[in-house]
């Protein structure tokens, strides 16, 4: 009986090494996942930084054509603008200028309307 008991024992304490071991391995195993999952969710996250980097690139190159286009645009409008008040400048000069100085040199004396009459 004793030795039936110590057989028992004997297997108890495998089993319980047995489980132990199980045990142990299950811990690695979580943590092998825990690092892999870590792993790839890095990668997944640098990949998806990347993919929205470019996409920013490609969105700020588009907008920025855009915007050296409407510059040159504006630019060209405005240099068409002031050549033709520059146009309008020169042909009128001469007439506006003749205009003035007959206003301030022809001068014509009269009474203003509403002048009386002094009787003397």
């Amino acid at each position: 009986m004793a030795a039936q008991q110590s057989q028992g024992i004997q297997t108890l304490l495998e089993s319980e090494k047995e489980a132990a071991k199980i045990v142990q391995q299950a811990r690695q195993y979580r943590v092998q996942r825990l690092k892999d999952a870590r792993a790839e969710a890095t990668k997944e996250i640098e990949q998806f930084k990347q993919a929205k980097e470019q996409e920013f690139k490609a969105f700020e190159a588009s907008h920025a054509g855009t915007t050296s286009t409407a510059q040159t645009a504006i630019d060209k409008e405005t240099e068409v603008k002031l050549q033709k008040i520059t146009d309008s400048y020169v042909k009128a000069k001469d007439a506006v200028v003749a205009k003035l100085l007959d206003r301030v040199v022809l001068v014509h004396p009269e009474l203003h309307r509403n002048l009386r009459k002094v009787e003397a």
